[in-house]
């Protein structure tokens, strides 16, 4: 079986009740689930929650949520690969047979569905532990530089002054959408970023995280952009 995972707990500090705020109309994770619903590439899709609004808006939206998360996994510091391992191991010990499980955040409705389709590929075709959503900085990082107590600058890699901007090394991140992994990786805690880890290349101009209420409204405006021509 393959299974979506979508982390969403109730207590976000920096935007509250984040994952079923308002986001063009719909709470936010209505907008991801009816996406992974669309894409029929999951034979389930579950909400890992310990709030019960979530939870009342997940099931009505026609995903799962068959445990209420513990207490201890939705704090501040609980990582998310805790939490899928968590509802990984739920999965297997009520019987489910898992090919491969797939955690997409709440928060990611700029998803298209042609990259998970990717991921899911890449994951079965090759030995690999995860494949995830990622894309590259904007800028390049050999550039950065940081404020000093005097009030001026000092360059973060200043070997790198004059080197050429097409010289310095192509530099990614995540784009905190989607992971794909092995169960076994998620029960291991295997470490997503790893040499077993491969990248499914997004471009940057539809990668918003969303930590902020800036955030949100770049979000929102991407959105509202890219829409009107999903083909997904």
């Amino acid at each position: 079986m393959k299974i979506a995972v979508i982390p969403a707990r109730g207590g976000s500090k920096r935007i509250p009740k984040k994952n079923t705020q308002t986001f063009n109309g719909k709470p936010i994770i209505e907008w991801v689930i009816n996406l992974l619903k669309k894409s029929k590439l999951f034979d389930l899709i579950i909400v890992s929650t310990d709030d019960n609004d979530i939870a009342t808006i997940s099931t009505n939206l026609g995903a799962d949520v068959p445990f209420i998360r513990p207490s201890d996994l939705a704090d501040d510091f609980t990582g998310t690969t805790e939490v899928i391992a968590h509802a990984t191991e739920w999965l297997i010990k009520n019987g489910f047979q898992l090919n491969a499980v797939c955690c997409v955040y709440a928060t990611a409705p700029l998803i298209f569905l042609d990259d998970l389709n990717d991921g899911y590929h890449e994951l079965i075709s090759g030995d690999w532990d995860y494949v995830f959503s990622a894309t590259s900085y904007t800028s390049s990082i050999y550039r950065a530089f940081k404020k000093n107590q005097e009030g001026g600058v000092e360059m973060l890699f200043p070997e790198k002054f004059n080197a050429r901007s097409q010289d310095l090394p192509k530099i990614y991140h995540d784009a905190a959408q989607f992971y794909w992994g092995q169960p076994e990786a998620w029960l291991n805690h295997k470490p997503i970023f790893s040499k077993k880890s491969k990248p499914i290349m997004i471009p940057s101009w539809r990668v918003q995280d969303i930590d902020t209420i800036d955030d949100w409204k770049k979000a929102e405006c991407v959105f509202n952009i890219i829409n009107s021509e999903r083909v997904d």
